[in-house]
């Protein structure tokens, strides 16, 4: 009994031994996978599109009046974000913008309106019948910030989905490309 004891106690390391270095390759495998997209990443990251092309892209914001009143408090956001209706609403209620008086003359308003309304979506996102108010709640957005953490979102230098600045480096032109995105640490 004690010559099969032993027997086993050999089967046993040499399996045991057997998983591990299989563990060990397999680790080390998954290193070189990772250290791989690191560098796909890194090398995507170091492309560049020429500015040509990234302008090409870009919501170009034209009205002297929509850049001086609603960049005063925020970057202008590009009317094709919401839909005509969303505008309209928004506009309807600029005592009440999100916290903040942002009211204007009617002359500014009715101008204001025209242009965001005209170069509106057509999303058609709506919250149970109701006109979507943030860009945020949209299903595009969602969508194309699904895989930001809301670690992210609470960054003291994000602080908000609405601050699209933090991340996107060139919003302030209209340019929200991938590739011009650096999330802040």
């Amino acid at each position: 009994m004690y010559k099969q004891d032993k027997k086993y106690v050999a089967m046993f390391s040499l399996l045991l031994l057997s998983l591990t270095l299989g563990m060990s390759f397999a680790h080390a495998h998954d290193d070189d996978d990772e250290g791989e997209r690191q560098q796909r990443n890194e090398r995507h990251d170091q492309h560049r599109h020429s500015k040509a092309e990234n302008d090409r892209h870009a919501v170009k914001i034209t009205n002297p009046q929509l850049k001086e009143e609603c960049g005063s408090c925020h970057i202008v956001y590009p009317p094709n974000m919401l839909g005509a209706e969303s505008w309209h609403e928004i506009m309807a209620h600029l005592n009440r913008h999100f916290g903040t008086d942002a009211s204007v003359d009617a002359a500014t308003q009715r101008e204001l309106s025209a242009v965001l309304q005209n170069g509106a979506g057509n999303r058609g996102d709506f919250a149970k019948g109701k006109p979507v108010l943030r860009i945020s709640d949209t299903r595009w957005f969602r969508n194309e910030h699904d895989e930001v953490s809301d670690r992210t979102w609470r960054n003291p230098k994000v602080k908000s989905p609405s601050n699209c600045g933090a991340c996107h480096t060139n919003a302030d032109q209209g340019r929200f490309s991938e590739h011009e995105v650096r999330v802040p640490r």
